[in-house]
Protein backbone atom coordinates (compact mmCIF):
# COMPACT_ATOMS: atom_id res chain seq x y z
CA UNK A 1 0.00 0.00 0.00
CA UNK A 2 1.16 3.26 -0.75
CA UNK A 3 2.07 5.60 1.68
CA UNK A 4 2.50 9.76 2.11
CA UNK A 5 3.16 11.80 4.92
CA UNK A 6 -0.63 12.97 5.10
CA UNK A 7 -3.22 10.47 4.27
CA UNK A 8 -6.30 11.88 3.33
CA UNK A 9 -9.39 11.27 2.36
CA UNK A 10 -12.12 14.47 1.46
CA UNK A 11 -15.43 14.55 1.87
CA UNK A 12 -17.52 15.60 -1.26
CA UNK A 13 -21.18 14.83 -0.41
CA UNK A 14 -21.89 14.04 3.43
CA UNK A 15 -24.85 11.86 3.27
CA UNK A 16 -27.49 12.17 6.13
CA UNK A 17 -25.96 10.93 9.39
CA UNK A 18 -22.36 9.87 8.47
CA UNK A 19 -20.18 10.26 11.78
CA UNK A 20 -17.02 8.95 13.13
CA UNK A 21 -17.17 6.06 15.57
CA UNK A 22 -15.52 3.70 18.42
CA UNK A 23 -16.35 1.02 20.52
CA UNK A 24 -17.46 3.82 22.63
CA UNK A 25 -17.02 5.62 26.16
CA UNK A 26 -16.69 4.30 29.17
CA UNK A 27 -16.04 5.07 32.68
CA UNK A 28 -17.97 8.51 32.71
CA UNK A 29 -21.99 7.58 33.30
CA UNK A 30 -21.28 9.29 36.81
CA UNK A 31 -20.62 12.82 34.82
CA UNK A 32 -24.01 12.28 32.29
CA UNK A 33 -21.77 11.24 29.60
CA UNK A 34 -23.25 8.43 27.28
CA UNK A 35 -21.18 5.29 25.68
CA UNK A 36 -21.89 6.10 22.19
CA UNK A 37 -20.07 3.99 20.08
CA UNK A 38 -20.86 1.78 17.50
CA UNK A 39 -24.95 1.12 16.94
CA UNK A 40 -24.63 -1.96 14.95
CA UNK A 41 -21.25 -3.26 17.12
CA UNK A 42 -21.21 -6.60 15.21
CA UNK A 43 -21.07 -4.98 11.96
CA UNK A 44 -18.69 -2.42 12.96
CA UNK A 45 -16.28 -4.77 14.71
CA UNK A 46 -16.38 -7.00 11.35
CA UNK A 47 -15.66 -4.10 9.14
CA UNK A 48 -12.65 -3.39 11.91
CA UNK A 49 -11.49 -7.41 11.51
CA UNK A 50 -11.38 -7.20 7.38
CA UNK A 51 -9.16 -4.85 7.58
CA UNK A 52 -6.39 -5.99 10.05
CA UNK A 53 -7.35 -3.21 12.83
CA UNK A 54 -8.20 -3.80 16.15
CA UNK A 55 -11.98 -4.84 16.39
CA UNK A 56 -12.63 -1.31 18.41
CA UNK A 57 -11.00 0.85 15.76
CA UNK A 58 -12.26 3.99 15.11
CA UNK A 59 -14.08 3.91 11.29
CA UNK A 60 -17.24 5.71 9.37
CA UNK A 61 -20.66 4.59 10.84
CA UNK A 62 -23.13 5.56 8.05
CA UNK A 63 -27.10 6.08 8.39
CA UNK A 64 -30.08 5.57 5.31
CA UNK A 65 -27.59 7.56 2.95
CA UNK A 66 -23.87 7.85 2.02
CA UNK A 67 -21.34 10.02 1.74
CA UNK A 68 -19.15 10.59 -1.49
CA UNK A 69 -15.28 10.20 -0.58
CA UNK A 70 -12.17 11.19 -2.76
CA UNK A 71 -9.32 9.41 -1.63
CA UNK A 72 -5.75 11.08 -2.25
CA UNK A 73 -3.92 7.62 -1.34
CA UNK A 74 -4.15 4.35 -2.08
CA UNK A 75 -5.91 2.30 1.04
CA UNK A 76 -7.38 -0.70 2.42
CA UNK A 77 -11.07 -0.37 2.85
CA UNK A 78 -14.13 -3.14 4.28
CA UNK A 79 -18.04 -2.23 4.10
CA UNK A 80 -20.16 -4.23 6.40
CA UNK A 81 -23.69 -4.17 7.76
CA UNK A 82 -26.41 -3.03 4.98
CA UNK A 83 -26.00 -3.01 1.41
CA UNK A 84 -26.04 0.52 0.63
CA UNK A 85 -25.06 -0.23 -3.29
CA UNK A 86 -21.49 1.30 -3.07
CA UNK A 87 -19.46 2.55 -5.98
CA UNK A 88 -15.93 2.93 -6.46
CA UNK A 89 -15.52 5.26 -9.78
CA UNK A 90 -18.85 3.57 -11.20
CA UNK A 91 -18.37 0.14 -10.46
CA UNK A 92 -20.26 -1.83 -7.80
CA UNK A 93 -18.13 -2.53 -4.05
CA UNK A 94 -18.32 -6.08 -2.64
CA UNK A 95 -19.55 -6.34 0.85
CA UNK A 96 -17.27 -8.00 3.70
CA UNK A 97 -14.07 -7.81 1.72
CA UNK A 98 -10.63 -5.91 1.48
CA UNK A 99 -11.23 -2.81 -0.75
CA UNK A 100 -8.32 -1.61 -2.27
CA UNK A 101 -8.57 1.87 -3.58
CA UNK A 102 -6.07 4.20 -5.22
CA UNK A 103 -5.13 7.82 -5.52
CA UNK A 104 -7.65 9.94 -7.33
CA UNK A 105 -10.39 6.88 -6.86
CA UNK A 106 -13.80 7.97 -5.61
CA UNK A 107 -16.24 6.06 -3.29
CA UNK A 108 -19.89 6.45 -3.46
CA UNK A 109 -21.91 4.78 -0.98
CA UNK A 110 -25.98 5.36 -1.74
CA UNK A 111 -28.84 4.01 0.60
CA UNK A 112 -30.04 0.58 1.38
CA UNK A 113 -33.27 -1.09 0.51
CA UNK A 114 -32.45 -3.50 2.87
CA UNK A 115 -31.16 -2.53 6.65
CA UNK A 116 -30.26 1.31 7.90
CA UNK A 117 -26.62 1.04 8.54
CA UNK A 118 -22.99 0.41 7.21
CA UNK A 119 -19.99 1.04 8.22
CA UNK A 120 -16.74 1.80 6.67
CA UNK A 121 -13.37 0.76 8.11
CA UNK A 122 -10.19 2.12 6.54
CA UNK A 123 -7.08 0.03 7.53
CA UNK A 124 -5.00 1.98 10.02
CA UNK A 125 -8.05 3.39 11.54
CA UNK A 126 -8.92 7.07 11.63
CA UNK A 127 -6.94 9.66 12.85
CA UNK A 128 -8.73 12.04 15.47
CA UNK A 129 -8.65 13.56 18.57
CA UNK A 130 -9.76 10.59 21.18
CA UNK A 131 -11.89 12.70 23.71
CA UNK A 132 -12.36 10.94 27.41
CA UNK A 133 -10.65 7.61 25.93
CA UNK A 134 -12.93 7.48 22.86
CA UNK A 135 -13.08 8.97 19.14
CA UNK A 136 -16.65 8.84 19.15
CA UNK A 137 -18.40 11.73 18.00
CA UNK A 138 -21.45 12.91 20.06
CA UNK A 139 -22.98 16.84 20.51
CA UNK A 140 -21.12 18.57 23.04
CA UNK A 141 -18.00 16.71 23.39
CA UNK A 142 -16.44 16.44 19.87
CA UNK A 143 -15.86 19.57 17.68
CA UNK A 144 -18.12 18.00 15.21
CA UNK A 145 -20.82 15.35 15.04
CA UNK A 146 -21.68 14.56 11.62
CA UNK A 147 -19.18 14.32 8.54
CA UNK A 148 -19.69 17.84 6.51
CA UNK A 149 -18.82 18.57 2.63
CA UNK A 150 -14.61 19.23 2.82
CA UNK A 151 -14.42 17.71 5.16
CA UNK A 152 -10.90 16.01 5.74
CA UNK A 153 -10.79 12.77 7.50
CA UNK A 154 -7.34 12.05 8.56
CA UNK A 155 -5.98 7.97 8.01
CA UNK A 156 -3.66 6.58 10.51
CA UNK A 157 -0.55 4.64 8.56
CA UNK A 158 -1.00 1.33 8.61
CA UNK A 159 1.99 -0.97 7.36
CA UNK A 160 0.53 -4.25 8.30
CA UNK A 161 -0.82 -7.10 5.87
CA UNK A 162 -3.04 -8.87 8.13
CA UNK A 163 -6.04 -8.83 6.31
CA UNK A 164 -8.78 -11.52 6.69
CA UNK A 165 -9.21 -12.21 3.06
CA UNK A 166 -11.56 -15.47 4.13
CA UNK A 167 -13.63 -14.03 5.93
CA UNK A 168 -17.47 -14.99 5.58
CA UNK A 169 -20.66 -13.30 6.82
CA UNK A 170 -24.38 -13.03 6.23
CA UNK A 171 -26.08 -9.95 7.09
CA UNK A 172 -29.50 -10.29 8.55
CA UNK A 173 -31.92 -8.48 10.78
CA UNK A 174 -34.28 -10.18 13.37
CA UNK A 175 -37.14 -7.91 14.19
CA UNK A 176 -38.29 -10.38 17.26
CA UNK A 177 -36.09 -8.59 20.01
CA UNK A 178 -34.92 -10.46 22.38
CA UNK A 179 -35.86 -8.42 26.42
CA UNK A 180 -35.38 -9.32 29.98
CA UNK A 181 -37.77 -8.12 32.88
CA UNK A 182 -36.46 -4.54 33.68
CA UNK A 183 -36.91 -3.02 37.09
CA UNK A 184 -40.09 -1.35 36.90
CA UNK A 185 -41.55 -4.67 34.88
CA UNK A 186 -44.11 -5.73 37.62
CA UNK A 187 -45.75 -2.11 37.64
CA UNK A 188 -47.72 -3.10 34.44
CA UNK A 189 -51.44 -4.49 34.53
CA UNK A 190 -51.84 -8.04 33.50
CA UNK A 191 -53.18 -7.02 30.15
CA UNK A 192 -50.21 -4.57 29.27
CA UNK A 193 -48.16 -7.33 29.38
CA UNK A 194 -50.34 -9.47 27.56
CA UNK A 195 -49.88 -6.45 25.15
CA UNK A 196 -46.70 -6.06 25.25
CA UNK A 197 -45.58 -9.55 24.48
CA UNK A 198 -47.95 -10.43 22.19
CA UNK A 199 -48.87 -6.88 19.77
CA UNK A 200 -46.60 -6.13 17.14
CA UNK A 201 -45.30 -2.22 16.96
CA UNK A 202 -44.21 -0.38 14.46
CA UNK A 203 -41.08 1.86 14.88
CA UNK A 204 -41.75 5.62 15.04
CA UNK A 205 -38.85 8.52 15.32
CA UNK A 206 -35.61 7.25 15.76
CA UNK A 207 -31.91 8.42 16.30
CA UNK A 208 -28.78 7.22 18.21
CA UNK A 209 -30.47 8.24 21.00
CA UNK A 210 -33.36 5.60 21.07
CA UNK A 211 -36.54 4.41 18.94
CA UNK A 212 -40.04 5.72 19.71
CA UNK A 213 -43.07 3.16 18.54
CA UNK A 214 -46.60 4.57 17.66
CA UNK A 215 -48.37 2.17 19.79
CA UNK A 216 -49.14 2.97 23.18
CA UNK A 217 -49.14 0.44 25.68
CA UNK A 218 -50.66 1.40 29.61
CA UNK A 219 -51.63 4.93 29.96
CA UNK A 220 -51.30 6.64 33.66
CA UNK A 221 -48.21 4.32 34.90
CA UNK A 222 -46.58 7.10 37.46
CA UNK A 223 -43.31 8.34 36.84
CA UNK A 224 -40.33 6.94 38.97
CA UNK A 225 -37.35 8.66 40.78
CA UNK A 226 -34.66 9.35 38.42
CA UNK A 227 -32.92 5.85 38.31
CA UNK A 228 -29.72 4.98 35.94
CA UNK A 229 -30.73 3.57 32.21
CA UNK A 230 -28.39 1.96 29.71
CA UNK A 231 -28.74 1.22 25.93
CA UNK A 232 -31.66 -1.18 25.33
CA UNK A 233 -33.33 -0.01 28.28
CA UNK A 234 -37.37 0.09 27.35
CA UNK A 235 -38.67 2.77 29.42
CA UNK A 236 -42.68 3.42 29.29
CA UNK A 237 -43.96 6.77 29.44
CA UNK A 238 -47.09 7.99 31.83
CA UNK A 239 -48.82 8.90 28.12
CA UNK A 240 -48.29 5.45 27.39
CA UNK A 241 -45.27 5.61 25.14
CA UNK A 242 -42.61 3.13 24.39
CA UNK A 243 -39.28 4.37 24.06
CA UNK A 244 -35.83 1.87 23.41
CA UNK A 245 -32.36 3.57 24.41
CA UNK A 246 -29.40 3.14 22.52
CA UNK A 247 -26.04 4.03 22.05
CA UNK A 248 -26.10 7.69 22.67
CA UNK A 249 -28.68 7.54 25.31
CA UNK A 250 -29.08 9.60 29.15
CA UNK A 251 -27.54 7.91 31.84
CA UNK A 252 -30.38 8.51 34.25
CA UNK A 253 -34.11 8.90 33.93
CA UNK A 254 -37.57 8.97 35.42
CA UNK A 255 -39.98 6.61 33.17
CA UNK A 256 -40.81 3.30 34.24
CA UNK A 257 -37.85 0.84 32.68
CA UNK A 258 -40.16 -2.23 31.46
CA UNK A 259 -37.60 -4.21 29.33
CA UNK A 260 -34.58 -4.56 28.89
CA UNK A 261 -32.71 -5.14 25.41
CA UNK A 262 -29.93 -8.20 24.59
CA UNK A 263 -27.03 -6.95 23.11
CA UNK A 264 -27.80 -8.86 19.52
CA UNK A 265 -30.94 -7.34 19.70
CA UNK A 266 -29.60 -3.77 20.22
CA UNK A 267 -27.78 -4.60 17.41
CA UNK A 268 -30.99 -5.78 15.40
CA UNK A 269 -32.56 -2.93 16.09
CA UNK A 270 -29.87 -0.26 14.97
CA UNK A 271 -30.35 -1.74 11.52
CA UNK A 272 -34.34 -1.24 11.57
CA UNK A 273 -35.93 2.00 9.84
CA UNK A 274 -39.40 3.93 10.67
CA UNK A 275 -42.52 1.79 9.46
CA UNK A 276 -40.78 -1.49 10.21
CA UNK A 277 -42.76 -4.15 12.40
CA UNK A 278 -41.07 -5.42 15.36
CA UNK A 279 -42.24 -8.03 18.29
CA UNK A 280 -41.01 -8.28 21.87
CA UNK A 281 -39.66 -11.65 23.18
CA UNK A 282 -39.52 -12.58 27.05
CA UNK A 283 -36.65 -14.41 27.64
CA UNK A 284 -36.30 -14.61 31.57
CA UNK A 285 -39.91 -15.08 32.18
Amino acid sequence: MKLIEDQMIKVIEPGLYSNIQDHGRFGYRNIGVPYSGFMDQESARTANKIVGNDENESLIEITLMGPTLLFNADYILSITGADFSSLINNDKVDMYKPIHVKLGDTLKINHSKYGARCYLAISGGIDVKSILGSKSSFKGITTSYFLKKGDEIKVIKNNKSNFNFEFKSVFKIDSVLNVFKGPEFNNLKKDSVAMLLNKKFTIGVNNRMGYNFNEKLQVGLKSIISSPVLPGTIQLTPSGNIIVLHRDCQTSGGYNRILQLDEKSLNDLSQLKAGQIIRFKLINK
